[in-house]
């Protein structure tokens, strides 16, 4: 990436378009924000890329670099809700409760404690080759150079604020039911407001979803287990949507 920066410096590629950095900063700080979503800690690497990536090089009829795009495919989605014990789940977690920018907590409605959050405190939480405190400064410079405004930045930081919600939700099985209902609201709440979503419907939604029989849409009851695994898919999907 750093090459192909080269080249764009020294091809006469580096204008900035407004609110953007020039394409040679583009080109490098897109690997800042590519790592802390989907890179993490695992058993033998500290930064390991869980995604495959294919970089896209553009030329203009002179020769000249014009522009450039990064796929990205194969995410590894299971790790956004459980991790080994010597694992870690993805950076940006963490650098989020590094309290280099202690409003994110605020803004995201979490405490200061990635362990009351069960989706990423399965495993490590601190990894002592990684500075999240930095990281999360070179993160949300990424994000600004890559031209994202300040509302979509922040609607980055929520949806991950509400994954971290959608894992700390509670269901309990009615009585002489085999039916789940919520056991609380807060966590849900907390994930709707974030996400611009109504608790009410989200919940009914997974408690009570509609499926396709026929031609035909029909509410079909969940049981407990059948609950936490669609919160689960609801959270996973949601991180690679956004990540994508």
């Amino acid at each position: 990436i750093q090459y192909f920066a080269s080249i764009a410096a020294a091809g006469g590629a580096g204008k900035k378009d407004s609110g953007k950095g020039s394409l040679e900063d583009q080109i490098i700080q897109a690997n800042p924000a590519l790592e802390a979503f989907g890179n993490a800690k695992t058993l033998r690497n500290d930064n390991s890329s869980r995604f495959g990536k294919f970089i896209r090089i553009h030329f203009g009829t002179s020769g000249k670099l014009s522009s450039a795009d990064i796929e990205t495919y194969l995410l590894e989605k299971s790790r956004v809700t459980y991790q080994l014990k010597a694992e870690r789940d993805y950076h940006i977690f963490y650098q989020i409760f590094s309290n280099e920018k202690p409003e994110l907590l605020d803004m995201l409605l979490i405490t200061n404690n990635p362990y009351d959050y069960s989706y990423i405190s399965q495993g490590e939480v601190t990894v002592a080759s990684i500075n999240d405190n930095e990281e999360l400064i070179a993160t949300d410079k990424a994000f600004d150079v890559l031209g994202f405004t300040s509302e979509e930045k922040m609607g980055v930081y929520k949806l991950t604020g509400a994954i971290m919600h959608y894992g700390n939700m509670k269901f309990k099985q009615k009585q002489r039911e085999e039916q789940a209902e919520p056991d609380g609201t807060e966590d849900a709440d907390k994930a709707s407001y974030l996400m611009g979503l109504n608790s009410a419907d989200l919940l009914k939604g997974l408690c009570h979803p509609r499926v396709k029989v026929g031609n035909e849409y029909v509410t079909k009851g969940q049981s407990v287990d059948q609950v936490y695994y669609s919160v689960g898919a609801v959270a996973k999907s949601v991180y690679e949507k956004m990540f994508n």
